[in-house]
């Protein structure tokens, strides 16, 4: 008898979450004793708002909340996200056009395996977050990918989408702002990014999820709100995790055209039934509530943003962009390989990362992870003292200002 394989190709093929890997990596070091400083996890570090963890608490005593709730979400957590959707970018959507998941992650796989046929090609603007292109593999898709560098502030425009078209081609991933380069962009090109897509009769993915965070002259604007008719073929996907500091309740959603949320939420109904009920009154509680929470989160990542920026470009040989929006940092490194770095020659990002995490002990996620090589992603959601701290050891260990 012929051995088959332990795991499916299917599954075998997916590549562990490289940000979720470093910071994995950076707490183990942390509990053997040593002081390392983790720029690799893109969540917050500031608690869950108070009204939010009292509303889970309330949940927790109400025997409502301890049966089985429709698997697309609480109707009133649905109607709140439609109220917010309105509220925070325009957009005018049902209840019945949102599906409460277990996260982004979740949302993003489902809306793939929903309008994905094997075969189907997906634009991936690269840098990309890492799990964009294995959602897409997982529903059979085809990613190919539109590769952008600081020389444009990592955006793409309507001629770099419409060389990497085919007729393949079914979806568009529309990031702004971005992880992990923090680039936004501004409404006059989503405005004609959607029009490209809608003269092409694309589907656009777009993820929302740091709607809120973005910093000086730099706006947020929805695809759909600047492109109507792109209404019925876009997806968006958003969640409470960076906006309130909820990355552990595990709370996103999808908003989109019926039949397609309607269809994804068929889906969840096998896969995961519904999201944990505590975690979906917590997230009621938050779209319900103001956003003041959020403009004092905003408020400190954009005083780290402006630091971590000028002290990355004060060593020799990086290149940083300001990023306007998200809380990532995204320098060129290609100034650093292939020099003499702690004794080592570190000739990609990835073997420069591993020289700064075991010489300098600070963690950072390399630009391979990201479809990019030459590159670093350092997260700023950490406090004042550890981001000097940390980009001050990386300064010590290259060369530059101390």
């Amino acid at each position: 008898m012929t051995d088959r394989p332990r795991i499916s190709a299917r599954i075998g093929g997916i590549s562990e979450s490289a940000t979720l890997a470093v910071d994995a990596k950076a707490k183990a070091m942390k509990a053997e004793g040593r002081p390392v400083i983790g720029f690799g996890a893109g969540e917050p570090d500031f608690p869950t708002p108070d009204y939010i963890v009292e509303a889970a608490a309330r949940a927790c005593r109400d025997p409502r909340f301890h049966r089985y709730t429709p698997a697309g979400g609480l109707p009133e957590l649905k109607e709140a996200i439609a109220e917010k959707t309105l509220r925070d970018s325009g957009y005018s959507v049902g209840p019945s056009q949102v599906l409460v998941a277990n996260g982004g992650k979740q949302a993003i796989y489902e809306a793939f395996a929903t309008l994905l046929d094997p075969g189907d090609e997906v634009l991936v603007v690269a840098p990309y977050w890492t799990t964009y292109p294995e959602s897409v593999k997982l529903a059979g898709g085809v990613p190919r990918y539109v590769v952008t560098d600081e020389s444009t502030g990592y955006l793409a425009s309507v001629e770099d989408l419409e060389a990497a078209r085919t007729e393949r081609t079914k979806v568009l991933v529309f990031v702004s702002p971005s992880n992990p380069t923090g680039a936004v962009y501004p409404p006059e090109q989503v405005r004609a990014v959607g029009q490209w897509a809608a003269e092409r009769g694309l589907w656009v993915l777009t993820d929302e999820i740091y709607e809120h965070l973005v910093y000086g002259g730099a706006r947020f604007t929805s695809l759909p709100v600047e492109v109507p008719e792109m209404a019925d073929r876009t997806v968006v996907v958003n969640g409470v995790a960076k906006t309130y500091a909820m990355t552990g309740w595990r709370v996103g959603w999808i908003v989109g055209p019926e039949d397609v949320v309607k269809a994804a939420g068929n889906l969840q109904s096998h896969a995961t039934s519904n999201v944990a009920n505590v975690s979906q009154a917590a997230a009621l509680a938050a779209v319900s509530g103001d956003l003041s929470a959020v403009a004092d989160m905003r408020a400190a990542f954009d005083r780290r943003r402006q630091t971590i920026v000028r002290m990355l470009n004060e060593i020799p040989g990086v290149l940083c962009p300001e990023p306007e929006g998200a809380f990532y940092a995204y320098p060129s490194v290609k100034g650093l390989l292939g020099r003499d770095i702690g004794g080592k020659r570190p000739q990609t990002s990835s073997e420069l990362a591993e020289v700064i995490l075991e010489q300098a002990e600070v963690a950072v996620v390399p630009g391979e992870a990201f479809g990019t090589p030459g590159y670093l992603r350092l997260s700023y959601a950490l406090g004042d003292s550890d981001l000097a701290e940390g980009v001050g050891r990386i300064q010590k260990l290259i060369g530059g200002a101390a």
